[in-house]
Formats: C-alpha cells, sequence, structure tokens
C-alpha cells in the first residue's frame, strides 16, 4: 500500500510537470498563432527614382571621364636589415596617365629607391614601368609603360584656385583601387613635406586622401587635373580632412625636362640677396621698403650677363658682414618680390633658358632689364 501511494504521488507530480511546462505552453502558443498572410507588401521606388541630381550627374561623369587613366604603382625596393641582411620592401601608390606614348606622371617618394616598379591600369593589366625623369626639389616623377590605347588626362590649370572650389580625388587608398572622394579647396598654402621638400602654393583639400592616394590626380569640376595629391596632416596615419596636393602648374613647367633629360634644368637668376624690411630701407635710404638687394652676383651668372649689380660697400647686418650698395629687386615679370620665397615662387614656374624681366632700382632710379635664366648647377 505505501509503494502504491509513493507511486500516485510521482504520477500526480509528472502530470503537473508536463501541463506545466510543455501542455500548456503549447497550448497558449497555438491559440495566439495569426494566420500566416498570403504575401507581404513593400513599397518600391519609382522607375524615375534612379536619377541623378545635377550635383551627382556631374560626380559621375567626371569619374568616367577619368577612371581608366588612373593607375596603381608598385614599387619593389630593398633594405638593409641589421640581422637579415637585405629585405624585400614594397611600397604602393598612385599616378595617372599623361599621354598616349604611356608616359605617367606620380609622386616621386612613391618609387623612391625603387629596383622595380609596376604599373596596373584600371581593367587590372599589369606592365613593368620604367623610371623616365625624377625631381625630388617637387616631389615629381614620370614613369613609362607600353601599353594599348592609353587614355590621357586633360591638365587643367591650378593658377587663381579659389577657396571653396569643388575638387575630387581619384586613387588607390589603402589598396582600394578606383576610389573617389570629393570636398573643396580649403587653402592654399606653402607646407613642408616630412622629408623637408617644400611645395609652394599647395592645394590644401578635405577631401579624402589617405596612404595609396600618393601621386594620384586632384581635379576640378570639368575634371582637369589641378594637382598631384601628395601628403596628409594627421596624427593617425589617414585621412582627418587635411591633404596637400602639388599644384599642376608646378609639374606642367617640369614636365619636358623630364620627359627629354630625365633631370630638370633648375632655373637660377645667379644672385645672393637679403630681404628688404621698411625698416631696413629707411637705414639704408633705398628707394622702395621692401625687395630683394642684391649683395653678390656670381659671375658669368644669368644676372651678371644682364648687368645686375651687387653691393660694393661693406656693412654689417647685426654680426653678419654684407655687402651693400647694390641694386634692390622688387619685381620679375610683373609679379612683386619681397623675400627668397617669392624669389623661389617665381623660378619654380620656369625652366633654365627662359627669360624674364626684372625689375629694380639703382639708386633711386628704377629700371627693367631682361635675364636669360641659368642653371642651377650650384645654387648661389
Amino acid at each position: 500500500m505505501k509503494l502504491l501511494r509513493i507511486a500516485l504521488v510521482a504520477i500526480i507530480f509528472t502530470g503537473a510537470f508536463f501541463y506545466f511546462t510543455t501542455y500548456r505552453t503549447n497550448h497558449s502558443a497555438s491559440a495566439g498563432n495569426v494566420p500566416a498572410p498570403a504575401g507581404i507588401a513593400i513599397t518600391e521606388a519609382s522607375s524615375g527614382s534612379n536619377l541623378s541630381d545635377p550635383e551627382e550627374q556631374n560626380n559621375i561623369n567626371v569619374y568616367r571621364k577619368n577612371i581608366d587613366s588612373v593607375v596603381n604603382i608598385t614599387s619593389h625596393a630593398v633594405e638593409f636589415n641589421f640581422f637579415y641582411g637585405l629585405v624585400p620592401q614594397d611600397g604602393a601608390g598612385s599616378g595617372f596617365i599623361i599621354d598616349k606614348d604611356g608616359h605617367v606622371l606620380t609622386n616621386y617618394h612613391v618609387i623612391a629607391d625603387a629596383r622595380q616598379v609596376e604599373v596596373t591600369l584600371h581593367n587590372r593589366k599589369k606592365y613593368k614601368a620604367t623610371i623616365v625623369g625624377v625631381d625630388r626639389e617637387h616631389d615629381l616623377a614620370v614613369l613609362q609603360i607600353k601599353a594599348p590605347d592609353l587614355v590621357p588626362m586633360t591638365l587643367g590649370d591650378s593658377r587663381n584656385l579659389q577657396v571653396g572650389q569643388k575638387v575630387y580625388a581619384i586613387g588607390n587608398p589603402f589598396g582600394l583601387s578606383g576610389t573617389l572622394t570629393r570636398g573643396i579647396v580649403s587653402s592654399i598654402r606653402s607646407v613642408q613635406e616630412p622629408d623637408g621638400v617644400t611645395i609652394d602654393e599647395a592645394i590644401q583639400t578635405d577631401a579624402a586622401i589617405n596612404p595609396g592616394n600618393s601621386g594620384g590626380p586632384l581635379l576640378n569640376w570639368h575634371g582637369e587635373v589641378i594637382g598631384i595629391n601628395t601628403m596628409i596632416a594627421s596624427n593617425v596615419g589617414q585621412s582627418a580632412g587635411i591633404g596637400f596636393a602639388i599644384p599642376i602648374n608646378t609639374a606642367k613647367a617640369v614636365l619636358n625636362d623630364l620627359v627629354t633629360l630625365g633631370r630638370v634644368r633648375r632655373p637660377v637668376l645667379g644672385v645672393s640677396t637679403i630681404p628688404i624690411s621698411p625698416e631696413l630701407a629707411d637705414q639704408m635710404g633705398l628707394a622702395a621698403d621692401y625687395g630683394l638687394l642684391i649683395i653678390q652676383v656670381t659671375p658669368g651668372g644669368a644676372a651678371d650677363r644682364a648687368g645686375l649689380r651687387g653691393g660694393t660697400e661693406r656693412a654689417y647686418l647685426g654680426n653678419t658682414p654684407i655687402m651693400i650698395g647694390g641694386d634692390l629687386i622688387v619685381a620679375i615679370d610683373g609679379q612683386d618680390v619681397q623675400d627668397e620665397q617669392d624669389l623661389s615662387h617665381i623660378m619654380n614656374s620656369h625652366r633654365a633658358g627662359d627669360a624674364v624681366h626684372v625689375t629694380f632700382f639703382r639708386g633711386k632710379k628704377k629700371l627693367q632689364v631682361e635675364v636669360t635664366l641659368g642653371e642651377a648647377h650650384v645654387q648661389v
């Protein structure tokens, strides 16, 4: 009888457990079921909603016009390691085709020290590239590939760019080929690259520029190249909204030399100068309160051949001995010259052999002379 009571209690507990954990749950779920719908109603976009507004359409047009001309550049170099000896090092960047002969413009730092360079077109075909010419002073390089049916980009004009103009960058950031980003011209300023190279009138932009974009084109609203993307200002090694491009006019001034000579015939006036401030001008009794005072001309140099004169009287600027009494340069080709940076900027837009018109004061008399620029074998 005792065993029967125990069995009965076990059956009651088992039944209660089943009721509360299984039967009741399933029954409740079944009671709450909603009949399955015959289908689902969704809202579809109209057939015309894919049409772009004028700004979007221009983005698309700029990309389609230029994407076949932008290339991916891979450089292969070796580096000496104390423990492992010579170790292969690969680098990557961007570039763009500038003529049907296969010349590609990029940054010098993209291919610096490379033993082998490979160019990949947008159609993914790869070609070995020859380094035709380099310009370390401007961080520029020209490569050449032998490939059919190349489409060169249109080189625009970087003069008179305005802050706020829309720009586009196309390149291969982080190896992601064919990437388009958009922004504006944020500023025009001189900047210094990590290796010490100074870029005059660099184009600052907030268009996203990242590692791998170096050497790629910066384009205007019409899809014309106005700059060569070259560096970013960032603490994290990627875009922080501050990128810089070399103005295309700087490249155009040296392209012919790079292609034909493999180097740049750097122009030089052949003078040593000091910048003149209003205070110095007043102390020296000069005819203008700005400009570059010639303290010495290079014998046989461009300025010497044109008749410009250096100083003849010894004086001191602080503790530094100088020669005063020379000609005071105030303009070249109508552009005011106030310091060495102005002179350097003007020289960057010329090459050796070009003729410029130098405006200067000799005493109180204002004169002008034509000077044929020399080649800067040794800068003075």
